[in-house]
């Protein structure tokens, strides 16, 4: 079972204001336990006592967390702040260390310790791991000590640790693993001991989990007991690197063979069969397509617009496509396309990016979310697909940057009314009638 949130940020703010208050020794931990958790796993770290006595941890992330110079590093679930203070060290001053807490107590006591260890490129956010308060691709390296198993829900995690590390980012942790045979009674009677003891994953749980939100390169390895059927853990993991660069007709075969698999989902447009590279070509503004390249070269997405009128007053507003290969959906190619295009279309004065989305596709609209589209309306029965009558709901995002453009291009003649699609996990629909 997982321990309820409520309950661990109460018991967490307790230790915290424990330590604040001069004790912080055995804060979460019995008697028996400290041999193998807590500071037990900081020898030779050059730190405060104080600091180093807080730790509430199963091993040391930072240890692992091959961390370089000028990186930026996320601690998900900071506590006491020792992991990012010594990341903190490890990255420089040209580096940036950040700790995400959910409680107050904790975030006042790290910050304490970092003014107490002189550390001045670390800072201290409120949060929780569910929902991470930073941009997408914002972060090198994603750090954790014995938080994850605490999380009620996990997927959300790791495709939140997707969302904001950069193309080839990195993540190393610590946590605690379920051997196979520990039972749901075993579980309970162990989160009232240790709270991360009873939302452990096994490893082959947390193996999925990880391949699930797009992660490469996945090493789970078990280091030492911290009670029966549960180890601590060294966790590595990597987010694919991928290139977004302009789309040439080189890359005709693999974007309308992606395109056709968006379209097999059900979720992805009105249409049921991609045009031939002819027809997409003339359909399309020859500015703006973008592809993302995997590192074999392979395309795993892509993104491109159409104006959507030939009269001046609509020259800075496109609607846009981007689809996503079956293969490497949930790993963030959608929304490094995305910021792609975004930069792109406001570099060349395009105010509104528009587009319209299936109801169902959630994973679509969630996307378009966080790279700051908003839904603006539904527009009810718009079209019959597939012998049954569909919704689309209309988004757009407006820039920040740009309140006047320039013409970026004219449709194509005989273009169809139905032209703009997103496939992103389960896909996305088409563009909304004129």
């Amino acid at each position: 079972m997982t321990p309820d949130r409520d309950a661990v940020g109460d018991r967490y703010a307790t230790a915290a204001r424990r330590a604040l208050a001069g004790d912080g020794t055995g804060l979460l931990t019995g008697d028996g336990d400290t041999d193998r958790l807590g500071a037990v796993h900081y020898h030779g770290e050059e730190m405060p006592a104080e600091v180093t006595a807080t730790s509430l941890g199963c091993g040391n992330p930072v240890a692992v967390a091959d961390l370089h110079p000028g990186e930026t590093v996320l601690d998900l679930g900071s506590g006491g702040g020792l992991d990012v203070l010594l990341s903190a060290r490890r990255v420089g001053p040209t580096g940036r260390a950040i700790g995400l807490d959910m409680t107050d107590d904790m975030l006042i006591l790290a910050r304490r310790h970092a003014e107490q260890a002189g550390v001045t490129n670390a800072e201290f956010v409120k949060g929780t791991i569910e929902r991470v308060p930073l941009p997408d691709a914002s972060v090198d390296v994603v750090i954790s000590n014995c938080v994850i198993a605490l999380s009620p829900d996990k997927p959300a995690v790791f495709a939140e640790i997707a969302r904001v590390l950069r193309p080839g980012g990195r993540l190393g942790v610590t946590d605690i693993l379920a051997g196979d045979t520990l039972t749901d009674a075993e579980r309970a009677a162990r989160t009232g001991a240790v709270d991360c003891l009873g939302g452990a994953l096994t490893a082959d749980g947390y193996r999925a989990l990880l391949r699930e939100a797009g992660f490469a390169g996945i090493d789970v390895r078990p280091t030492h007991e911290v009670g029966d059927k549960l180890h601590s853990a060294i966790i590595r993991a990597r987010r694919p690197p991928v290139r977004v660069v302009p789309m040439t007709a080189d890359h005709a075969e693999q974007v309308l063979a992606i395109h056709q698999a968006g379209l097999d989902t059900g979720d992805a447009s009105f249409e049921t069969t991609a045009p031939g590279w002819d027809t997409w070509d003339a359909t399309h503004l020859p500015e703006h397509r973008l592809v993302a390249l995997a590192p074999s070269g392979e395309v795993a997405g892509w993104t491109a617009v159409t104006a959507v009128s030939s009269r001046c007053v609509y020259a800075g507003v496109v609607e846009h496509s981007v689809y996503v290969h079956p293969g490497h959906r949930r790993s963030g190619i959608g929304q490094a396309l995305l910021k792609a295009l975004i930069d792109a279309t406001e570099a060349a004065g395009v105010w509104t990016v528009q587009s319209g989305v299936f109801p169902e596709n959630s994973a679509s609209r969630k996307l378009h979310e966080r790279a700051g589209f908003r839904e603006i309306g539904i527009r009810h029965h718009v079209g019959r697909h597939r012998d049954r009558w569909r919704d689309v709901v209309l988004i757009e995002r407006r820039s920040t940057r740009v309140g006047v453009g320039h013409p970026v291009g004219m449709p194509a003649e005989g273009r169809s009314g139905f032209a703009h699609e997103t496939a992103v996990d389960t896909a996305h629909q088409d563009k909304h009638l004129k």
